[in-house]
């Protein structure tokens, strides 16, 4: 059953030799129960720099998987300790990533719930940085 929810996502992104970049977004997105597990998605923003992309986790177990489409097409699969490659294709061309998660951690139901996500990042096989999240998802 999908419900329409309100998300506040908030993460850092600290990247080699740069200040670490706060980021903070509230709005409207769709829960559903999905596969055994949980699906959230969203519409991004120009606040996120992503406009035209619709993010999508998918949570089930000790697994969180973050999918994006429209603009920009990735899938990126975090399960902690386990170093896992995918493609981040743009309207420019395409990257190479691989994510490695340190935390992965949810408590979600049908009323929402949260999910924290932490992960190193490398671009084309070098480290770029540390990316954390905190998503926490209410029924509206």
């Amino acid at each position: 059953m999908k419900r329409k929810v309100m998300l506040s996502v908030k993460g850092t992104q600290s990247y080699m030799d740069q200040d670490p970049e706060n980021i903070e977004l509230v709005t409207e997105g769709v829960l559903e129960d999905a596969d055994g597990g949980w699906k959230i998605s969203y519409a991004e923003s120009d606040l996120t720099g992503l406009s035209g992309v619709e993010t999508t986790f998918f949570v089930k177990g000790d697994t969180v998987i973050l999918t994006r489409t429209g603009k920009l097409s990735s899938q990126m699969v975090f399960k902690e300790g386990v170093s896992q490659d995918s493609l981040y294709r743009m309207e420019f061309g395409a990257l190479m990533m691989t994510v490695c998660a340190t935390r992965v951690e949810s408590d979600l139901t049908e009323d929402g719930g949260t999910i924290d996500l932490s992960y190193n990042i490398s671009v084309e096989q070098s480290a770029a940085g540390v990316i954390d999240y905190h998503l926490e998802i209410k029924s509206k």
